[in-house]
């Protein structure tokens, strides 16, 4: 299946709904909430911007293709599409689950957004990093204003001339690494099978092992 011939994703709004609720939520007392990927970036960075900021990692992806059948929502257990997790016959749809071990930190960083008065996205400036962040937004559908950090080295220097200049969430990088991560699940799981029983044991087509 050639790579043009996957349908690019619906774009995607990143501004949150102008409401009641959201109107509420920005006077809110509570503190910049910034996400990083990693637990150590998250305490560097913590102290270069003091106690003004609430800094907490996603540690990594958030959200992914069920990696099994027991991942698979009770409401899509009976499609016959849902193990791979792509649903081919509609616009190659994919299906995201938040992974088993991240739900405690999903958890976690839904009640700092709660209280938080805004939210950076400072993950790695990468399309790996640009789709956990619009992840996070799908998951923790914040009500408060969202701003994307990126950043190119973790000194204060760099931090503070981030946290001071932020920008909108590249809908493309997403795109690009979700249809990525799509043709990873088809291939993987469809042709390393037929690999490893027609070829040899333990050959697998993932895109790590074959050509991109």
């Amino acid at each position: 299946m050639p790579l043009q011939n996957v349908p690019r994703s619906v774009v995607r709004s990143f501004v949150p709904p102008k409401s009641k609720s959201a109107t509420a939520s920005t006077k809110r007392s509570g503190k910049p909430l910034v996400i990083v990927e990693s637990g150590s970036k998250a305490k560097t960075i913590a102290g270069y911007l003091g106690g003004d900021y609430i800094v907490e990692a996603s540690v990594g992806h958030i959200r992914d293709l069920p990696r099994n059948a027991a991942d698979v929502p009770p409401a899509y257990k009976g499609q016959p599409w849902a193990r791979l997790g792509v649903n081919v016959d509609n616009g190659f749809e994919p299906l995201y689950v938040v992974s088993t071990d991240r739900k405690k930190q999903v958890s976690r960083l839904k009640a700092l957004v709660k209280d938080a008065s805004e939210l950076y996205l400072a993950t790695d400036e990468d399309r790996e990093g640009e789709a956990i962040a619009w992840h996070l937004i799908e998951t923790l559908k914040p009500t408060i204003p969202i701003r994307r950090m990126v950043f190119h080295e973790v000194t204060r220097e760099a931090i503070l001339t981030a946290i001071a200049n932020p920008r909108d969430v590249d809908t493309a990088l997403v795109d690009a690494q979700e249809t990525r991560r799509i043709l990873d699940r088809l291939y993987g799981y469809e042709v390393s099978p037929v690999l490893w029983k027609k070829v040899m044991p333990k050959l697998s087509a993932g895109r790590v092992q074959s050509v991109a």
